[in-house]
């Protein structure tokens, strides 16, 4: 009798219009495909990956299995993750199989097939690293839970993988080989420049994370900041900082929703910036979150928002984002972003794309996170290393071949003269 490797790889090729596109290893031992290192490897370790992909087909039975270790991409043949899952990826384009409907035939052979091999029967349960959030979708409390998921993990574990700033979001790059921390000082001052920022300007930092603009803003422009961020963890690091620098009296963190940012009539702040916190308000919600910024800047005020977009099947954050990484999390085409910002009364000025910023970005973060990744295992344990692992290649393939994009969109307050120069010189 065949085993297991055969008996899927016969199931699974009508459905694939083709050959499997990898070697395939199972628990019991059995191999199918070819040898001569021409495709990655994929090893099935335990049933349960075939049960996580029959009861979440796609995306995420396949995360699922991979952060468990009962699936893995074995680094053999010059093949690692990332080009495993770009030659996976560049072969269902190749064959269309998006969106394809197999016939029945193939479809009770396959049932057949699982049968067979006792592959029925309940869902696995969910691996531990995989979200749980709870409330109504966007309500501040189920917010507080899902930022707290994924930022409050461990303050460490970010001062691994992050540069000494501590900037969690893409950084300027002004060639392919300058460092991680000096494209996040560019980025900073890329930011507080488009701004106009000048000592003595009121600022608001909405969405702060570890208050990397917040204290480049008070240190290096002598704004006075106001960091909002409903991350405990978050605002320890940075009062820590604040503590540390002398900057007292130039920056408060809030622990504080978004929503009630808005200060009241006649003390709005001089200029907004919000990096990366879009992506996080909901689509519901991202009317309210542009009201707020209009709202908290003065007439001819600047807003700098700098966010991630998506389009496609799942223009949220995809259901590998959703579960493991960002909870709640939406993206959507930029075009969108700017008609949503403009419909909440912003000027928009400038839009700056930097999506092969991003790559070069988390490139950088992938290489602390490997060197480090002993490290990383004794702070949050292997799978959500592998997690984290999975979500920087991913990440770094999708703004690679432009799935992912990320923009600097500079907005003004209409009603007040915004001194914006007639030519850019950021």
């Amino acid at each position: 009798m065949s085993g297991v490797a055969q008996r899927l790889t016969s199931a699974l090729e009508p459905f694939l219009r083709g050959p499997l596109p990898v070697r395939l290893v199972c628990w019991d031992g059995s191999v199918a495909g070819p040898a001569d290192g021409s495709v990655p490897t994929v090893e099935l370790r335990s049933p349960d990956a075939v049960r996580r992909l029959l009861w979440h087909p796609g995306e995420l039975g396949a995360a699922q299995a991979y952060v468990t270790g009962e699936l893995d991409v074995p680094e053999v043949d010059g093949w690692d993750l990332d080009r495993a899952l770009t030659h996976v990826f560049a072969v269902a384009r190749h064959r269309g199989l998006s969106g394809a409907r197999p016939r029945p035939q193939a479809l009770l052979d396959a049932v057949r097939t699982v049968a067979g091999l006792g592959l029925l029967g309940r869902p696995p349960r969910n691996p531990a690293s995989q979200a749980r959030v709870r409330g109504r979708l966007h309500s501040p409390g189920r917010d507080r839970s899902a930022i707290s998921f994924h930022y409050d993990l461990s303050n460490e574990f970010y001062e691994v993988i992050l540069e000494p700033q501590m900037a969690y979001s893409c950084g300027y790059h002004a060639t392919p080989d300058t460092s991680l921390e000096d494209a996040q000082r560019a980025k900073l001052d890329l930011v507080c420049r488009k701004l106009g920022l000048e000592p003595g300007m009121r600022m608001l930092d909405v969405g702060c994370g570890w208050g990397s603009l917040s204290l480049h803003a008070a240190e290096h422009f002598g704004a006075h900041v106001t960091g909002v961020t409903i991350a405990a963890e978050q605002k320890k690091f940075i009062d820590a900082r604040i503590a540390e620098r002398g900057l007292g009296d130039r920056v408060e963190i809030r622990l504080q929703d978004y929503r009630a940012a808005v200060p009241a009539p006649g003390r709005e702040y001089d200029a907004i910036g919000s990096l990366e916190m879009g992506e996080h308000v909901g689509e519901g919600n991202y009317p309210t979150y542009a009201k707020v910024l209009h709202d908290a800047v003065r007439p001819g005020g600047r807003v700098l928002v700098q966010q991630m977009s998506r389009s496609g099947r799942w223009p949220g954050g995809g259901p590998f984002i959703q579960s493991f990484i960002a909870p709640d999390m939406h993206m959507r085409p930029v075009g969108e972003t700017v008609g949503l910002l403009e419909a909440g009364g912003l000027e928009v000025r400038d839009v700056h794309a930097l999506r092969e910023h991003y790559v070069a970005t988390v490139d950088g973060w992938l290489e602390r996170f490997e060197a480090n990744v002993d490290r990383l295992t004794k702070l949050v344990g292997e799978e959500v290393v592998r997690v984290w692992r999975l979500y920087l290649v991913g990440g770094s393939m999708a703004f690679r071949d432009g799935r992912m994009g990320v923009d600097q969109i500079l907005l003004v307050r209409p009603g007040g003269a915004h001194a914006l120069p007639p030519v850019r010189h950021w």
